[in-house]
């Protein structure tokens, strides 16, 4: 499935959709897993704790956020593409990150989830049935595509990626 059109996905997440380079989701998905894994092998585990400003989020808050909000993301994803017309409903992000008590799991169990959170997603897009691609639903009060789920997930996780490099490294 190709790169979404802007008419597909609510304008906020251009940004995210911006950032990847791939035009089909699923190599989108596949090449993102692979630079993902690899930023996360130069990632120091004396820096889990870290937080770069007063207030914001440690680094393993920011990839307990990537997991939570690819599950979300993936939820939407499954709901719209088995074509279920339920408006969806949006989500806070601080409040799941408050509630994430990241301070009691060990870097390398943050890290373990958003692996085995994205090797689900990636499975949930390679056996869609091909008519699920086009259907858009409504999350968050805004129509979006299923195909445009995956650019923005991808997007989503390079733009932490940005962040991590230029303030947590």
């Amino acid at each position: 499935m190709p790169k979404p059109s802007p008419a597909q996905y609510p304008s906020f997440y251009a940004t995210y959709i911006d950032q990847v380079q791939d035009t089909d989701v699923i190599q989108a998905l596949e090449n993102n897993t692979n630079t993902t894994l690899a930023a996360l092998a130069a990632m120091p585990a004396d820096k889990a704790e870290y937080a770069y400003a007063p207030g914001k989020w440690t680094l393993k808050e920011v990839w307990l956020h990537l997991s939570d909000a690819e599950r979300i993301f993936a939820y939407r994803l499954l709901r719209i593409g088995r074509n279920d017309q339920t408006p969806l409903p949006g989500w806070e992000e601080n409040d799941y990150t408050a509630n994430a008590n990241a301070a009691r799991l060990s870097f390398r169990d943050v890290l373990d989830e958003w692996v085995t959170v994205r090797h689900a997603t990636t499975s949930l897009f390679k056996n869609l049935e091909p008519a699920a691609w086009d259907r858009t639903g409504i999350a968050n009060g805004n129509p979006i595509n299923v195909a445009a789920i995956g650019f923005i997930i991808s997007g989503h996780t390079y733009h932490h990626l940005k962040i991590i490099r230029e303030r947590y490294l």
